[in-house]
């Protein structure tokens, strides 16, 4: 039989469709995978016994002709999606005992299409940061190894770190992701995957402990193109339990790799081209370039003229929505409780050991800049300038029809780098931040290996609701690149 780990996706459900083998045969061998690459920690809960259960009832369905659009595929969910009846963590000490009685609109979503959870995965800690190494049950583990330093181990980037880990070393066929400022891409991009981003409204937020309500988004993860079609396929729609979400029609995403992206316009923009950018990113970019002029696209240079901004908006606006959605975690209703000698001391004790440090210290400077005296000159400032930056794409939009830049400025770094530095971590961020400031959608696919072995990937900058030119343009750089190799030992 074949190796079933090694399928996308669209593989499985091929040979599942055909008898090859069964959901119960694909999720058994992706448990094994998962037990095998505990080391990793790329799962904070993992459900065999669950996953089990649902691949007989896919097979059943499936015998009746009854089959959903993913029935039998093994995937792993984010730790920051509410699923009912297993523990929903955030990777954060403060939800310690916290298991949902309802599901989150995505989860429910795939679920209604026959997918099979195999857990929880790991990220960091309420979705804060660009390494999981935030995360309270540790960090996941990229299992790509450097080439000059195989001993040495790498980040999978964040916050869903988890996801891509658990993606590219083949335990999970599919991940979901949120993204609010680059945590979909930059791990992609880290790991050798692909994972997108959609547009903000796209796919619900009803069930997804918050970060930044304004920018979360929800999104897949997965080692194709296509198997990110089909996965956000089944992950969007409109839902009326989420205010934001946009009651628009989920087109056929697969149907959009077409092959053709002829006479496409396709911007380049030249902020994204800081002094001291990498020199085999630029590379990346460069070639990556080359193959959509090859298939008979234009590139176009752009000016997003208010990109140097984006990053310390960001960091104004993010934590200042964080610091009001984690008001919540006070000991009271759900999670951990420290005890106190007041009810005021219960929830500074309950706080000071429920949140990390990176988590404590997006909350202060939220607090600060909607403080009495700050609003207006940070919050209500940053507020002005994202709207700028959301001009600056539209204005590009107007002669381009998708954006092409680096996803990240780097290659995944080591566990021990650079981490003592929050300012450093932060800009990891930097060509992700400005589409999720702007609400757009933005992909990120792998092009190729850097002299070190490690992964480069490209990301792919969308109008509004049209994931479809992101995926059809993709697909192409996908085949341009032919990128097959897979972590050492995977």
């Amino acid at each position: 039989m074949t190796n079933l780990t090694k399928l996308t996706i669209a593989g499985a459900l091929n040979g599942l469709s055909k008898g090859e083998f069964t959901a119960v045969e694909l999720t058994e061998a992706h448990i094994k995978a998962t037990e095998a690459k505990r080391a990793l920690n790329a799962f904070i809960t993992e459900t065999p016994d669950m996953a089990r259960e649902q691949a007989k009832e896919s097979d059943a369905r499936r015998t009746a002709g009854k089959a959903g659009a993913l029935d039998g595929i093994p995937l792993g969910i984010k730790d920051l999606f509410c699923t009912k009846g297993v523990p929903t963590t955030a990777a954060s000490h403060i939800l310690d005992g916290f298991t949902p009685q309802y599901e989150s609109t995505v989860t429910a979503n795939l679920k209604a299409a026959g997918a099979v959870s195999l857990g929880k995965l790991n990220l960091d800690e309420f979705a804060m940061g660009s390494s999981n190494l935030t995360s309270y049950y540790g960090g996941a583990v990229n299992p790509w190894t450097k080439t000059s330093d195989p001993s040495a181990k790498l980040v999978p980037g964040g916050s869903s770190g988890g996801s891509a880990a658990a993606v590219a070393a083949r335990m999970v066929m599919g991940a979901t992701g949120t993204d609010t400022g680059g945590s979909i891409r930059q791990p992609a991009a880290f790991c050798g995957i692909t994972g997108i981003k959609p547009t903000y409204g796209r796919c619900s937020r009803w069930g997804v402990v918050a970060f930044a309500s304004s920018l979360d988004q929800p999104g897949p993860m997965a080692r194709t193109v296509e198997d990110c079609a089909l996965l956000l396929g089944a992950m969007a729609g409109h839902d009326p339990k989420d205010s934001t979400s946009a009651p628009v029609a989920v087109p056929d995403f697969a149907a959009a790799l077409t092959g053709d992206i002829r006479g496409l316009k396709v911007g380049i923009p030249l902020e994204y081209r800081p002094d001291g950018l990498n020199a085999e990113v630029s590379k990346a970019w460069e070639l990556g370039i080359q193959w959509l002029k090859d298939a008979g696209a234009t590139p176009v240079e752009i000016s997003l003229p208010h990109t140097k901004y984006a990053l310390p908006v960001y960091y104004i606006v993010a934590p200042a929505e964080a610091s009001s959605n984690l008001a919540r975690y006070d000991g009271v209703r759900f999670g951990l409780r420290v005890p106190g000698s007041s009810l005021d001391d219960m929830y500074k004790k309950t706080r000071a050991a429920g949140f990390g440090k990176e988590v404590r210290r997006r909350i202060m400077i939220g607090t600060y800049v909607l403080s009495a005296g700050y609003y207006d000159a940070y919050y209500a400032k940053a507020q002005k300038v994202r709207r700028l930056i959301a001009r600056d794409f539209t204005k590009a939009f107007q002669t381009v029809d998708v954006i092409l830049t680096p996803t990240a400025p780097s290659a995944a770094f080591g566990m021990t780098e650079t981490t003592d530095d929050p300012v450093t971590m932060w800009l990891n961020d930097v060509f992700t931040i400005p589409t999720s400031l702007a609400g757009l959608p933005g992909l990120s696919l792998p092009v190729g290996l850097n002299s070190d072995g490690l992964p480069l990937g490209l990301q792919l900058i969308g109008r509004p609701f049209d994931e479809e030119t992101l995926f059809k343009v993709a697909g192409v750089m996908e085949k341009a690149a032919s990128f097959t190799a897979v972590p050492e030992g995977v």
